[in-house]
């Protein structure tokens, strides 16, 4: 069998937790901070961990878990 390759966009976004859930950077937070509210601001700070339906898309991206 062939090494499979990875995405190489997935490897810049992605990270694997420990426990193996997938951790991404919050949505939303580019641009246009001057139109969000502080609230939003504040929650949006760090990292998430994708729901289970999303990480499943980047774990067929990441097939050895990076």
């Amino acid at each position: 069998m062939p090494k499979l390759k990875s995405k190489s966009s997935a490897k810049k976004r992605f990270r694997f937790t420990a426990s193996g859930k997938v951790r991404a950077t919050q949505a939303g937070k580019q641009h246009g901070m001057i139109k969000r509210t502080n609230k939003q601001i504040r929650n949006q700070r760090g990292t998430t961990i994708l729901s289970d339906q999303d990480a499943r898309i980047v774990r067929q991206f990441l097939p050895y878990g990076r």
